[in-house]
């Protein structure tokens, strides 16, 4: 199973967003779990690397380099979510899966 992680301000949207998108990506095969934490607590997760991608929302895009830095030290990819991928409807949640299957290390 592969793990994703949404860094958010709060964690409380990314949350639902996370959900939801682990939800889908079950209903079309793929053993992938989506979690959702805050700023603060993914630069931890991302220096423990126990996650196999990061996903920085668009409210907390200003902090996309320091995580992209330290995703890179950790050898783990770091991307901003587009926020068109960040609605929690269904077209909204489509577009973030397909940006998790896009970008997941194989």
């Amino acid at each position: 199973m592969k793990n994703v992680l949404i860094i958010c301000a709060g964690g409380m949207s990314s949350s639902l967003l996370a959900r939801k998108s682990t939800e889908f990506l079950k209903e079309k095969g793929e053993e992938i779990q989506v979690d959702a934490t805050s700023t603060n607590e993914g630069q931890k997760m991302i220096d423990e690397g126990r996650y196999d991608l990061f996903l920085v929302s668009p409210q907390t895009k200003m902090y996309y380099k320091q995580l992209k830095g330290a995703g890179d030290r950790a050898g783990k990819p770091v991307v901003n979510i587009p926020p068109q991928a960040y609605v929690p409807i269904p077209m909204g949640i489509e577009k973030l899966a397909n940006l998790i299957l896009e970008e997941l290390p194989e």
